[in-house]
């Protein structure tokens, strides 16, 4: 069956990334350490297949604090190599070792010193000889049926790649904060940078007074689309009702429940934020405290407004 040739081809390349981990060694740790003390930028390189997981590696290192880029080693005789500089670090990509674009120019990262990380299938060829730390990505074979197509050893050279980044951001001590600088525009970057004064609801709050009863106050939970009743007194938040109090009330008080002030029932600890709290805080607390709603209040616990699941979805 065509799905069977799927199974196989994606246990293969994932069997490709699992035996990397023997292939670790101090080199991973010297390349980690020859990006992170680099005084300019990470000049990523390769042909071909390899060009395209450089490529990628680039983009991950740029949005996660590493200034880098890709430069295609066919252009570099072309007037690229200026931009390489003695502050640089240069990463290459090849899986035989052997690629000849790569070798012409690596005398002269050597005449000038520039550090040179060599991600190869092979630990003997010119290009592991010649850089200063050599991560060993090779593949038993390829995920191809024929054993010829790039598969397995792409994939490998992926993976590699993105453990290399991720150790970097773990050095950089890079946070969720830190990515949303490099990704204003995504989703993730505007649940980080927006607050709760940008997206919470400001007028017709459901409040209601704490001596209000609950078969009035129910009238003013309906009313207010939000599923809660914000109790106040004396200008200030005293306590929240829920559907799921006025229904718990209900079980419990039976018939007395519609003369019950609202007091008796109302959850006395509302969680609240400033209005300076990130969305992406208030998820947190959202789903640590498994509740739909914040209360957005100032410092003497004045009600400025609320936000609810919906408001955080950006």
């Amino acid at each position: 069956m065509i799905k069977d040739v799927a199974i196989k081809c994606l246990r293969d390349e994932a069997q490709a990334i699992l035996n990397l981990i023997d292939l670790l060694d101090d080199n991973f740790d010297k390349a980690v350490g020859l990006m992170l003390n680099c005084r300019g930028k990470v000049i990523v390189t390769g042909v071909g297949k390899s060009g395209h997981i450089a490529t990628k590696m680039a983009a991950t290192l740029s949005s996660t604090g590493t200034p880098a880029f890709y430069v295609n080693p066919l252009d570099v005789f072309h007037g690229d190599l200026g931009v390489i500089t003695s502050d640089d670090v240069v990463v290459a990509f090849s899986n035989s070792g052997h690629t000849d674009e790569l070798l012409r120019f690596v005398p002269i990262l050597v005449e000038r010193g520039i550090p040179l990380i060599a991600l190869t299938g092979n630990p003997q060829s010119l290009l592991a000889q010649y850089s200063n730390a050599h991560i060993n990505v090779a593949v038993r074979r390829e995920a191809c049926p024929l054993n010829l197509a790039p598969t397995s050893s792409t994939t490998a050279a992926l993976a590699m790649a993105d453990a290399l980044a991720c150790a970097l951001m773990e050095e950089r001590q890079f946070k969720d904060t830190d990515f949303a600088r490099y990704h204003p525009g995504g989703s993730l970057g505007r649940r980080l940078l927006t607050k709760a004064q940008d997206v919470m609801r400001t007028s017709d709050m459901p409040v209601i007074p704490p001596y209000m009863p609950l078969g009035e106050a129910i009238i003013h939970v309906s009313r207010g689309k939000l599923g809660l009743g914000i109790v106040v007194e004396n200008e200030k938040v005293i306590g929240l009702i829920t559907d799921g109090d006025v229904r718990r009330a209900m079980e419990s008080l039976k018939e007395k429940f519609f003369n019950v002030p609202v007091s008796e029932v109302m959850t006395r600890t509302p969680k609240f934020v400033s209005p300076t709290t990130k969305i992406n805080d208030i998820q947190a607390i959202m789903h640590r405290h498994k509740i739909h709603s914040v209360l957005v209040v100032d410092t003497d616990t004045h009600l400025l407004g609320v936000v609810d699941h919906f408001s955080c979805m950006l």
